[in-house]
C-alpha cells in the first residue's frame, strides 16, 4: 500500500463501523489550502439488522481501496441503502462505483443533490429525496435528517441517530490532519484543534454564521450527540461538546487576549523592518505574535494564516505599493481575510512607497468593507523617519483605539 495514502476500518458500536481514507497525497485541499498534516475521508457503515447503510464515501480515484475496506466488514450487496449528506466530490467519488458493485441501492439525499450527482457522474441512482426533520426508518434503525444549508454547500444535511447518540455531520465539525488516533478517546484533543480551526476558516469560512443557526436549530430539535462523526478528521467521542463550542467560537471570532495576527510581504526589506519596529513593541506590550511572511526567503502558508486570524484579538498587515496597488499576495491576503474571517477587529496597516502610495487607501477600502477597523501608517522609502508613529500605533493596537 502506498505511503501516500491508507484505508482504517474501526468499530464505533456495535453495528456501526468507520471507513477512514488517510491521504498523504494531496497537497493542496481544494487546489487552494497546503495541508502538510494531510486530511482524512471518513465514510460510516451502519448495520440495521435487515441491510446495511453506507453514509458517504471518499473521494474519487480511491475506489479500489474503498471498496476493499467495506468488503472488510460487509458484502457491498448488503448495502440497502446510502446517506449522501453532502454531494463534494472528495465524499461522493466512490459513489458510482459502490451503485454498481451493491446492485442499485437507494440514495437518500438533499432534494439538489440529485440532479449534481447525475451531472458530477452521468449516473442517475434511485434517490429517496429526504425532508427536513423527517426521522427514515431503515431495518431495525432509525435516523433523524436535519437539512443544514451552507455548511458548507446549499445541499448539505445532518442525520442523527437519536439511540446511540450519534450526529453525522457532514463536514461540519471536522478537521485537517490525520489524527493518530480514531476518536478523541485516543489523543490529547488540543494535539488536532489547531488544525481544526484553520478548516474553519479555510471551508467554512465565508459561511460561519450558518454555524451559529444549525446550533441553534439542533438544539431546538432536541439533538444531543454523544459522538459526533464528521466527514473529515476525529471522531469525538469522549468531549463531543468541546469541538461544538470551538466551532462555536471560531464562527463567532471571539478573541484570544493579547494573541496578535501579523502578516507581510516585503520585496527589499523596508516594510520588514517597519514590522519588526511594530512587532517587538507588541511583544513589549505582551502580546502572544504570531507572524506569516512573504519574502525572497519565505512564502507563508496561507490556509493556516486564515485560522489564526480567526481568534486573534487584533492584526497587523504590511505591504509595498505595487504597480499602483497592493503587493499581490497581501492583496490576496486581505480579499480572503474579508471572505472568511471578517470582524470588527483592530487592524494596523503598514505600506511602503517610493513614487506614489496606494496600498494603504486600497487596503483600507477591502479590509473595511468586511468590519474591520482600519488604521494605516504609510512611509516613503525607509521608515526610520516615522518610527515613532508605528510606537505609537502599536501601543494603540491591543486597546482597540487606533483612531
Amino acid at each position: 500500500m502506498s505511503k501516500h495514502f491508507e484505508a482504517r476500518v474501526a468499530r464505533l458500536a456495535s453495528n456501526l463501523y468507520l471507513l477512514r481514507l488517510e491521504d498523504r497525497e494531496t497537497r493542496f485541499f481544494e487546489a487552494l489550502w497546503e495541508i502538510p498534516e494531510g486530511v482524512t475521508y471518513n465514510a460510516y457503515l451502519l448495520d440495521t439488522g435487515e441491510g446495511m447503510i453506507l453514509l458517504d464515501g471518499w473521494k474519487k480515484g480511491y475506489d479500489d481501496l474503498f471498496m476493499e475496506a467495506l468488503r472488510s466488514v460487509a458484502d457491498p450487496r448488503d448495502v440497502e441503502w446510502v446517506i449522501v449528506h453532502h454531494v463534494e466530490p472528495d465524499h461522493t467519488g466512490t459513489l458510482p462505483r459502490l451503485l454498481e458493485e451493491a446492485g442499485g441501492p437507494t440514495v437518500l439525499c438533499h432534494p439538489m443533490a440529485v440532479g449534481l450527482i447525475e451531472a458530477l457522474y452521468g449516473v442517475k441512482p434511485r434517490a429517496r429525496v429526504v425532508r427536513d426533520g423527517e426521522t427514515l426508518v431503515l431495518g431495525q434503525e432509525e435516523l433523524e435528517l436535519h437539512y443544514t444549508p451552507w455548511l458548507h454547500w446549499p445541499e448539505t444535511i445532518m442525520s442523527y441517530h437519536r439511540g446511540l447518540r450519534v450526529l453525522f455531520s457532514g463536514d461540519a465539525f471536522g478537521s485537517y490532519s490525520i489524527p493518530g488516533g480514531i476518536t478523541d478517546e485516543d489523543l490529547d484533543p488540543a494535539d488536532v484543534l489547531g488544525f481544526s480551526r484553520k478548516y474553519v476558516a479555510t471551508v467554512v469560512g465565508k459561511y460561519r454564521q450558518h454555524v451559529v443557526k444549525v446550533l441553534e436549530k439542533l438544539s431546538s430539535r432536541g439533538v444531543e450527540p454523544q459522538v459526533i462523526a464528521p466527514l473529515h478528521g476525529l471522531v469525538w467521542k469522549k468531549r463531543p461538546r468541546l469541538i461544538l463550542d470551538k466551532y462555536l467560537a471560531w464562527a463567532q471570532a471571539e478573541p484570544v487576549k493579547g494573541k496578535v495576527l501579523i502578516a507581510y510581504g516585503s520585496m527589499y526589506g523596508a516594510v520588514e523592518e517597519a514590522i519588526n519596529i511594530v512587532s517587538r513593541r507588541l511583544e513589549e506590550l505582551g502580546a502572544s505574535i504570531t507572524v506569516y511572511r512573504f519574502t525572497d526567503r519565505e512564502r507563508a502558508p496561507i490556509g493556516a494564516l486564515l485560522g489564526d486570524a480567526l481568534d486573534a484579538e487584533a492584526l497587523v498587515l504590511g505591504a509595498a505599493t505595487y504597480e499602483s496597488g497592493v503587493f499581490p499576495l497581501i492583496r490576496y491576503v486581505a480579499e480572503e481575510l474579508a471572505e472568511k474571517a471578517a470582524a470588527s477587529k483592530p487592524v494596523l496597516v503598514v505600506t511602503s512607497y517610493g513614487w506614489g502610495g496606494a496600498a494603504g487607501r486600497r487596503l483600507s477600502e477591502i479590509l473595511g468593507r468586511a468590519g474591520f477597523q482600519v488604521h494605516v501608517v504609510e512611509f516613503r522609502g525607509s521608515p526610520g523617519p516615522i518610527r515613532g508613529r508605528l510606537l505609537e500605533a502599536a501601543d494603540r493596537l491591543l486597546s482597540g483605539d487606533l483612531g
